[in-house]
């Protein structure tokens, strides 16, 4: 039985006032034992999320990390530096590294490799767009952009990832994938993690990162392939992120 994982991506958003009320409010709030939770915030934060997250249930990541180990990449972030915070989990690939920063997925699969090479649980994120999902190319693109991270690693670790699916149409714009929708294409990743691994194809955490919220979060988890969320705007309200939190659990 797979536990439910919910984890909220605080994107560039945060002070340092405002982080310490969300941590705190989240930590004192948690009651649920059903489910493990996260946040991953802004590197220059991380320093404070170790310091008021430590001995609580609630685990801190990245949002991004460079797919280099170290040397003369100014501005990048090392996965050695999150380990040094004490970082779970480090999101790759989210649908705005891609379209902003034109992130392929050849150096997604490099920024895996990196976070797995450190210890660190990447949070692999993978979704189409609009355009491409009304030309009935869902399966393809979500297909490319794994097909392209499990040529990088070994089959064994596969177990160590976790997969998020983002519909790019969803994401801050109000729209949601029907439960149905979504569980569709969960069912179309695990079966591609199934083809290189099948025993720990059953394990993997596959997340829905479409403008989950309070309201939509139970039937969205209720699925089953769907074990849990990643979170945006919700995440950033504390009394949001753990109404999501209980309804996974």
């Amino acid at each position: 039985m797979r536990r439910k994982l919910v984890i909220g991506n605080w994107k560039m958003n945060g002070n340092r006032a405002a982080n310490s009320a969300l941590l705190s409010g989240i930590a004192a709030g948690l009651t649920s034992t059903g489910a493990d939770c996260a946040v991953c915030a802004p590197a220059p934060y991380l320093a404070q999320c170790q310091a008021e997250l430590a001995g609580t249930a609630v685990a801190w990541g990245a949002q991004d990390l460079s797919a280099h180990a170290g040397g003369a990449y100014t501005g990048e972030v090392a996965a050695g530096m999150l380990v040094d915070f004490g970082c779970r989990y480090v999101i790759v690939g989210h649908s705005e590294r891609r379209a902003y920063h034109r992130e392929s997925s050849e150096l997604v699969a490099q920024k895996t490799v990196a976070a797995l090479a450190a210890g660190l649980t990447p949070v692999v994120c993978i979704g189409e767009t609009l355009e491409e999902r009304e030309a009935g190319r869902t399966n393809a693109v979500v297909g490319e952009q794994l097909g392209a991270v499990l040529a990088a690693i070994p089959a064994a670790d596969v177990a160590r990832l976790v997969l998020a699916y983002e519909p790019v149409w969803a994401i801050g714009t109000g729209k949601t994938a029907t439960p149905q929708m979504a569980q569709d294409v969960h069912q179309v990743l695990r079966a591609q993690l199934a083809g290189v691994n099948p025993l720990a194809a059953a394990g993997v955490q596959i997340l829905y990162g479409g403008s989950m919220k309070p309201d939509n979060a139970k039937e969205l988890m209720a699925q089953a392939d769907i074990d849990g969320g990643l979170i945006g705007g919700a995440a950033l309200k504390a009394a949001d992120f753990l109404a999501i939190i209980s309804a996974a659990a």
